[in-house]
């Protein structure tokens, strides 16, 4: 499913809105939105995931991402409803299937190339979920790894002693 650019500016604008505004309107504005795409739109029914993970309702949140998946997503919001998916199972106590997720998805090439800007946000959620599963020093090695890309100095060293944990 393509959007309009004024569809997405439209989206845009009420993300960007987002702070200070009662749940409840948030959500309501997202789904009238959504409501202008087809009712088997995958990204209808991940903006509708987003608004209910983003205030408080992951229970609502899983079954939309995984609509949404099911129905054909790509792309940069297939990639970052896979991750909020991921996220809401640790949340629902259920890190084991985060794991999984995330680890299914590190390394999954894609066409569009502005998937791979979220491989350090996969790989930071990932180390949450292994956290909460017991593997603290993978998570701990994940996380550095992705870190050591951005530090001005030490790259090599600490991608080094990231990869030994």
């Amino acid at each position: 499913m393509t959007t309009t650019q004024d569809w997405e500016d439209r989206l845009a604008a009420l993300w960007a809105a987002q702070d200070g505004r009662d749940d409840a309107d948030f959500r309501a504005r997202i789904e009238a939105l959504a409501g202008e795409l087809p009712p088997d739109s995958p990204v209808g029914a991940f903006e509708l995931a987003c608004a209910n993970d983003s205030t408080g309702r992951p229970e609502l949140a899983e079954p939309l991402y995984r609509e949404a998946l099911e129905s054909g997503l790509s792309g940069y919001r297939r990639r970052r409803a896979l991750i909020q998916l991921a996220s809401t199972l640790r949340n629902l106590g259920r890190p084991e299937e985060s794991v999984a997720l995330l680890t299914a998805e590190r390394g999954r090439s894609d066409p569009d190339e502005s998937v791979a800007t979220l491989d350090d946000a996969l790989d930071a959620f990932l180390a949450l979920a292994l956290v909460d599963t017991g593997r603290e020093r993978e998570a701990a090695g994940l996380a550095l790894a992705a870190l050591a890309k951005h530090l001005p100095r030490y790259n090599r060293s600490l991608g080094y002693y990231a990869t030994h944990l």
